[in-house]
């Protein structure tokens, strides 16, 4: 807490969140992306994405990444970083897929032929899951009531 924050008021949540989420980027990018090589496993080397970070951790975890001799071990501060980092991840992937579903019905794709690139069963459960995805987008309180 710094010194100019009042002990006495409850702090903002947005705030909080959004520095939970620098605080969580800059750790795990500083403890499991601080060399070239470490950074070789990200999609973008030179910046590490909320995804690639959650992805970076649990890819550690499970032994799917393999941690450079120097690199310190995933601890449970890293964890709680990357969990920290999963309703930013999933509200991204929410949109991109919202807008992906949008354009696509722009461009002619029937909620048949969507439903069958989502693998879903039928146009009607296509046609369900963009409008939960378009109401969550639109929600701005939905979208903090999954980060807390």
């Amino acid at each position: 807490m710094s010194s100019t924050e009042d002990p006495f008021v409850a702090p903002e949540p947005s705030r909080a969140r959004a520095e939970r989420v620098y605080s969580a980027l800059l750790r795990i990018g500083e403890r499991h992306a601080a060399t070239d090589a470490q950074r070789a496993r990200q999609v973008h080397p030179s910046m590490l994405a909320p995804h690639e970070a959650v992805r970076l951790v649990s890819f550690l975890l499970s032994g799917a990444a393999q941690a450079d001799a120097a690199e310190p071990e995933v601890d449970r501060a890293d964890i709680t970083a990357a969990l920290s980092l999963l309703p930013l991840v999933r509200s991204e992937l929410d949109e991109l897929e919202g807008g992906l579903l949008a354009m696509a019905r722009g461009h002619g794709l029937t909620w048949a032929q969507i439903a069958f690139g989502l693998g879903l069963g039928t146009p009607q459960a296509a046609r369900q899951r963009y409008e939960r995805l378009a109401g969550r987008i639109a929600d701005p309180q939905a979208q903090q009531d999954v980060a807390r």
